[in-house]
């Protein structure tokens, strides 16, 4: 799905603000329905670490922030989203641009906003894997997301 001119302008937006922009991060893609977005870490001065290699606080923030957007965007105002907590897991170091793509398939929102408006809240982990070209794995973080349905 491409991009609409609302998420486009999200993107850009997001990558000027301030603490997205020091991750050394850029998001490339937002889908018009917010259920796929594509980010961007590459290998520069801003990103390397004391060893040559990408630094995992950069790793780790270019990531931090997406999948609580994408639920926001499409459970609705009638929800609250949170970051609870976070682990990530290095497997090797970053020594080239890593990409990560987060999906969210319409039966995972469906599912999490009737498990809301049934037990009032949900907590919700949801992964993703930085990847280099050829699709091996550098880091995969795990994010726990708190939902919490705001009732009538």
């Amino acid at each position: 799905m491409p991009e609409s001119w609302s998420t486009r302008v999200f993107r850009w937006r997001l990558n000027l603000y301030p603490a997205y922009r020091g991750t050394g991060s850029r998001v490339d893609y937002i889908a018009a329905d917010w259920r796929e977005v594509r980010i961007r870490l590459p290998l520069s001065w801003r990103t390397r670490n004391y060893v040559g290699t990408i630094f995992g606080g950069s790793l780790y923030g270019s990531v931090d922030p997406i999948y609580m957007l994408m639920l926001i965007m499409n459970l609705g105002p009638e929800f609250l989203v949170w970051d609870k907590a976070a682990t990530i897991r290095f497997l090797r170091p970053g020594k080239t641009t890593l990409f990560a793509t987060f999906t969210l398939l319409p039966d995972t929102i469906a599912e999490i906003a009737a498990e809301a408006r049934r037990l009032g809240r949900v907590d919700r982990d949801l992964e993703v894997d930085l990847k280099d070209a050829a699709g091996q794995i550098h880091a995969t973080c795990t994010k726990t997301l708190y939902i919490r349905w705001k009732g009538e």
